[in-house]
């Protein structure tokens, strides 16, 4: 069965972009991300409404990452340690060898390829370190964005699942892309 550790954590670095942990000084970001209804267009989860839910959600991240149930990293730009998304592996599967991956971006950041270099990182991260035999990504059918982030890092789609979830008095399709590690 696989065993994680993300302690000590490990910033992660690409051509453009540090990836960090969150932590509170990215309250307002993380605020802004999540109480955000076009950022969230696709996330069946609850819209942040305060700073106080803000520090919650941090604090939520930070015990997954110190139970080694999940990570997540602040995307930021090098040069600027602004959170401007975040992505990390949830749900891990142990005994798969299996996690889901996610991740959002305030919206003008959208369109430069900011997404697909990240997920390309998280993705190296979580074969070369986490030692994951596949990952996957459950998304909505109309969020065209990510599955092209997803296919551009060479995810296929595996299948479109109908109306599999509830939330917020509807039913709703899922979409779920996976990668293989073939090393």
């Amino acid at each position: 069965m696989l065993t994680v550790n993300f302690n000590p954590f490990h910033n992660l670095e690409t051509e453009r972009l540090i990836l960090r942990r969150v932590n509170s000084n990215d309250i307002k970001e993380v605020l802004a991300l999540r109480s955000n209804a076009e950022t969230m267009k696709y996330i069946p989860r609850p819209l942040l409404k305060n700073d106080e839910d803000a520090l919650a959600h941090i604090a939520m991240i930070d015990e997954k990452i110190e139970s080694n149930e999940g990570i997540n990293w602040a995307i930021t730009i090098k040069g600027d340690p602004r959170l401007i998304g975040v992505i990390g592996h949830y749900r891990i599967k142990n005994e798969h060898y299996r996690a889901e991956i996610g991740y959002m971006i305030l919206p003008e950041y959208n369109g430069r390829g900011i997404v697909t270099e990240a997920v390309r990182e998280a993705v190296k991260y979580g074969f070369e370190v986490m030692k994951l035999h596949s990952i996957e990504a459950i998304i909505e059918p109309d969020n065209l964005a990510s599955a092209k982030v997803l296919e551009k890092n060479g995810f296929i789609k595996e299948v479109h699942l109908k109306e599999n979830e509830f939330y917020d008095g509807r039913f709703i399709d899922s979409v779920i892309y996976s990668i293989l590690n073939k090393k």
